[in-house]
């Protein structure tokens, strides 16, 4: 029997999300500001390459910390809720012979 989780608890899931939201918010501002710094340090240091070179870099680097902090937030969102402790780790035991 699986045990009820903190989300289903409305109140405690407009909460916990409404958290995510703002960690989200947060790395967005972040994000376009590091972008930004790296944009400036490879023009910088190599000058006008090709457009297309600092837009790949951009949206690499853009896509990859976005991403891992959406993953990240809904690794602390589940484990800062109890929604982990909720779950049934209780297997049957499986012999081979």
């Amino acid at each position: 029997m699986v045990g009820k989780s903190p989300l289903d608890d409305p109140e405690k899931a407009a909460y916990a999300w409404a958290r995510y939201r703002r960690l989200m918010r947060f790395m967005l501002l972040f994000t376009i500001g590091i972008v930004a710094i790296a944009m400036a340090l490879l023009y910088k240091y190599n000058g006008m390459v090709s457009v297309h070179f600092y837009i790949a870099v951009a949206l690499g680097m853009g896509f990859m910390m976005l991403l891992t902090s959406a993953l990240m937030g809904l690794v602390f969102l589940s484990n800062g809720t109890g929604h982990d402790a909720s779950v049934d780790n209780n297997l049957p035991r499986h012999n081979e012979d």
